[in-house]
């Protein structure tokens, strides 16, 4: 029986599948005129940034930054054929791929809870910190980085289907159970981070998340 390496932490698994679940509530209320429902998807999917950032810093080796960024010489090479090596968690290119999505996840949600509909009803929470004229801004930023993010989901997920079809890779089922059966026994699979880790980091997430809800007020 082939041994299976583990390489993703329950945490990393329920942020991307959150993430995903989030991401199309927020269309669906925006699509709907649900604003009541868009705020709080919105302000729920920053908690869920904060903290990845927060476990990208602390959490299970594979979470890390430090782990999956490489520099772009290693890019490089890892883009040559026969460069390729067996490795728990994201590869070189999937790191940024990360780095990209949090990045524009973040413009995104920054840009809603500063956002200012035509009328001034329909704002953001955060909308009282600026003009109308800044906050009509952010509500086109808003919805330009949500275009975006769309473009970037589905090179996602053409990549995933490629590897998956292409390459027999099993990424879906990896993020589901947390294991990769292909990869050696002899790689270094995930190196768990405590349990007091993950609770502080949630407990400011989600604090974070409450705060800015409440216009930052307390």
């Amino acid at each position: 029986m082939t041994e299976k390496v583990r390489v993703w932490d329950i945490p990393t698994r329920l942020f991307h599948w959150l993430l995903v679940v989030l991401f199309g509530c927020s269309w669906w209320s925006a699509e709907n005129g649900q604003m009541e429902w868009h705020q709080l998807s919105g302000t729920s999917l920053l908690g869920l940034v904060v903290f990845r950032i927060l476990w990208g810093l602390i959490g299970g080796s594979t979470a890390r930054f430090a782990t999956f960024v490489k520099s772009p010489r290693k890019v490089v090479a890892y883009l040559r054929l026969h460069s390729h090596t067996a490795q728990a968690g994201h590869s070189p290119i999937g790191g940024y791929s990360v780095l990209v999505m949090l990045s524009l996840l973040s413009a995104q949600i920054v840009a809603g809870l500063l956002a200012v509909d035509v009328d001034g009803i329909e704002s953001g929470p955060l909308s009282h910190l600026v003009s109308f004229d800044a906050g009509r801004i952010a509500a086109e930023v808003h919805e330009t980085a949500f275009n975006v993010m769309l473009a970037v989901i589905a090179v996602h997920v053409a990549a995933v289907l490629f590897y998956t079809l292409a390459r027999r890779q099993k990424l879906i089922k990896r993020m589901f159970t947390g294991n990769d059966p292909d990869l050696p026994s002899t790689v270094d699979g995930l190196r768990l981070a405590s349990k007091l880790r993950f609770v502080g980091a949630l407990a400011i997430a989600v604090a974070c998340a409450w705060w800015v809800r409440n216009g930052l007020e307390f």
